[in-house]
């Protein structure tokens, strides 16, 4: 069994091995809506139609999933506001304004090399060879 000490990370807590918890948390930060959430976030709180609104394609219900797993991991917060109907509000914690930053050099990245990843799907599927 692999134990966490975070003062004093060791080799055998690494994301290449099978037994790993840190992919779980790996899985979440770059999941379709997690990256995507967290993102949305980094540029302040949101309630959650705003945070629905801004991550376009996401049903309500995977959203709500995708937020209590951030929320577990302490990558957000989750704020109640004891009004009628209460109000809600998610942001980043201090964990998820420290990895935001490298999110967004991944987000950087694609708006730089998207077109030629295109491309090379484009050339992929011309040559109709499978890879491998």
């Amino acid at each position: 069994m692999i134990v966490w000490n975070h003062r004093s990370p060791s080799l055998e807590y690494a994301p290449m091995l099978a037994d790993c918890p840190g992919r779980e948390i790996f899985n979440h930060l770059t999941s379709r809506w997690g990256f995507l959430v967290l993102l949305a976030l980094a540029d302040g709180p949101l309630r959650f139609h705003a945070l629905r609104d801004q991550v376009e394609g996401v049903s309500e219900k995977v959203l709500s999933e995708t937020l209590r797993t951030l929320v577990r991991d302490g990558l957000i917060t989750r704020s109640v506001n004891p009004t009628v109907p209460p109000q809600v509000t998610y942001a980043l914690s201090d964990l998820g304004r420290e990895v935001a930053p490298l999110l967004d050099k991944v987000r950087n990245w694609l708006a730089w090399r998207v077109s030629d990843v295109l491309a090379a799907q484009c050339e992929f599927d011309q040559r109709g060879t499978a890879g491998g």
